[in-house]
């Protein structure tokens, strides 16, 4: 079952989505109250999407999970959180949960692309941690490409508010967005609307941004997932977050698809995931 809900990240009431694993439910009533009492407000909202064919059975709160986080990619409504990718993920098991970002989807504030937005991001796994279906001690981010800018953050800041991160994975993700402003012409406005101006004006907040500079500060094993076609996320991108782990002993692994670029076939995308989910499962 996925939900679209209303949740609350500083002062903005901002949207994501709620997936359970596959053949559990959860009342609607049930889980806008845990979100009201949470965020203490009454204003919050839990709207159901999406339900299996097949009744699902199981009351997820009889039993505890692991959990995602899925950072979605694009901004605005261009790389939206994608519907497939949360079932997909659900089917392992999971509780995942997507923020949307404020500004999106209907939600309040403004996007900066890895700036006041990744807080978005923290609010939703205190709330996702407070859960008590969660296991908080199993909780992984995934950022898929420019989401990796707000999964690497906030895994960091999640560890630095003595929270557990048990994985986090980058895939097809911008590693240094000061490269991306050079590669991506196409991005420059954008960019340099959100974050304030170009790489040359201030080069201190597009580093400030970029994983690869926060990679010293990982607090959990990394995993990088990449295909050598991409033409979005160039794969130096992949290459630089390698070669900077390595540098740090930083713990990680690979995941390289030789033949696939930034979106993969339906069935390699659910084999990608099967892999992405047996590696966190050893962890």
């Amino acid at each position: 079952m996925i939900y679209r809900i209303t949740y609350l990240s500083d002062e903005y009431k901002v949207k994501g989505y709620l997936a359970l694993p596959y053949g559990t439910y959860l009342k609607p009533d049930t889980l806008l109250n845990h979100i009201q009492q949470c965020f203490k407000r009454d204003d919050l909202s839990v709207e159901e999407i999406a339900c299996p064919l097949h009744k699902p059975k199981q009351a997820v709160q009889n039993d505890v999970y692991p959990a995602l986080v899925y950072c979605r990619g694009g901004i605005g409504r261009v790389g939206s959180v994608r519907m497939t990718w949360l079932e997909r993920f659900a089917q392992h098991g999971q509780v995942v949960f997507a923020p949307c970002y404020r500004g999106a989807e209907g939600g309040e504030g403004r996007d900066q692309f890895g700036g006041d937005d990744v807080q978005d991001v923290l609010s939703g796994l205190d709330w996702l941690a407070s859960l008590p279906f969660v296991k908080e001690q199993r909780v992984s981010i995934m950022g898929f490409s420019r989401g990796s800018v707000n999964a690497a953050q906030a895994a960091v800041r999640w560890h630095n508010k003595k929270r557990h991160m048990l994985a986090l994975i980058l895939w097809g993700g911008v590693a240094d967005l000061a490269q991306t402003y050079e590669e991506r012409i196409d991005l420059r406005r954008m960019l340099k609307r959100v974050i304030g101006g170009s790489t040359g004006k201030y080069p201190e907040r597009y580093e400030a941004r970029s994983p690869s500079a926060l990679a010293k500060d990982f607090p959990c094993p990394t995993l990088i997932i990449h295909g050598q076609q991409d033409e979005q996320v160039e794969p130096s991108h992949g290459q630089l977050m390698i070669r900077r782990l390595q540098e740090l002993g930083q713990p990680y692994d690979v995941q390289w698809y030789e033949e696939y670029g930034h979106h993969m076939p339906e069935d390699v995308h659910k084999q990608a995931i099967a892999r992405m989910f047996e590696w966190i499962q050893h962890k």
